[in-house]
């Protein structure tokens, strides 16, 4: 599960880093593919976080590792909370002037569509890889 977990983050993030740095500020598309490359980040990100808890901290034990251990469906659900709790709590960071950014409330509903749907496949996978 952890080389499938590797693999996945990987790709996400160099997706997540060709929307952002490269397709957006082309400013090609109109307004449907526009709004899909703007929450896509946050969809992909979020969809990536247990699969990110499970390629860093399996095989651990430090701290860290014990909290966000992913063995159950509980641990899942754990990592799932408290990642949404993290992404709600830096969307509204955003609300500070001095970070630059601007704040969505689009962001925190496909951060917590791309994190639910996680959650499912996530669970399937480590369910599927635990018979095997």
């Amino acid at each position: 599960m952890k080389q499938l977990s590797k693999f996945f983050v990987i790709t996400g993030t160099l997706f997540i880093w060709t929307v952002k740095f490269l397709i957006r500020p082309m400013q090609l598309f109109d307004w449907p593919v526009d709004f899909v490359l703007g929450i896509a980040p946050n969809f992909l990100g979020s969809f990536l976080i247990p699969f990110g808890a499970c390629w860093f901290f399996s095989g651990r034990s430090h701290l860290v590792a014990r909290v966000f251990r992913l063995e159950t469906d509980t641990d899942l659900r754990i990592v799932c909370l408290m990642g949404f709790g993290m992404l709600v709590i830096n969307e509204y960071l955003q609300l500070i002037p001095v970070f630059g950014r601007t704040f969505d409330y689009f962001d925190i509903f496909f951060s917590f569509t791309g994190l639910s749907l996680s959650y499912f496949v996530y669970g399937k996978l480590m369910r599927k890889m635990q018979l095997v």
